[in-house]
């Protein structure tokens, strides 16, 4: 991975239920990459997706630095309601990996339904059993995101043996030239973030056979 791009950026990793084990692709990037910090919950069996936000908003606050999240299954839930309720200009961009299907927790109507306030990148399975193909992509198309359908891997995590996930760290370069795209414009503020960068945002769907 582009280290010299990421150093531009504080990387957060906010897990989904029970957190990530040591074998989870998010545990592995944290060992590769030692700089990146995990969202510690209070409770990780306990989804309560208000008091999870809280959580995430308190490590955003401790430090101003353009940020970057990387999210997975009820961590990208979590990671969608705090930008959505907090004032945190420095969020840069989110990766948001299998996420967890929002009815199942019966958290929709806590959920943004409109974009998000930075570039974000959803990446979904056509066989997770936590979200259908389908409904990722609708959530994909609510919040702006472009939609990447990674094929049968299941959940996304430490089930589907994908090592240190190359692929998933190549999305998280896109994601970053984004962002630093972004940070380096002077555009007016009110202008929305998909227009202000040269690059073809918005919802879009992306393939690819992993290898």
């Amino acid at each position: 991975m582009a280290i010299q791009q990421l150093n531009q950026f504080r990387v957060l990793v906010a897990p989904g239920l029970h957190s990530s084990g040591p074998e989870h692709w998010q545990s592995r990037w944290q060992r590769l990459y030692p700089r990146f910090e995990r969202v510690e919950q209070e409770r990780w069996s306990d989804p309560v997706l208000l008091r999870w936000a809280d959580r995430l908003d308190e490590v955003l606050d401790q430090d101003r630095r353009p940020t970057l999240i990387v999210a997975h299954s009820f961590g990208c839930l979590t990671t969608a309601l705090s930008l959505s309720r907090s004032t945190s200009p420095h969020v840069a961009g989110v990766l948001l990996v299998g996420p967890a299907d929002p009815d199942k927790f019966q958290v929709s109507s806590l959920l943004p339904h409109g974009e998000l306030p930075c570039p974000s990148i959803m990446v979904a399975s056509t066989n997770d059993p936590w979200m259908t193909l389908k409904s990722a992509e609708s959530w994909a198309q609510r919040w702006g995101s472009d939609f990447v359908n990674a094929g049968a891997l299941g959940h996304i995590n430490a089930e589907s043996g994908l090592g240190d996930w190359r692929f998933g760290q190549r999305l998280l370069q896109v994601l970053a030239q984004r962002a630093s795209n972004l940070t380096t414009e002077k555009k007016n503020e009110f202008t929305p973030w998909r227009y202000r960068t040269g690059l073809r945002t918005g919802f879009q769907h992306w393939q690819h056979q992993v290898s």
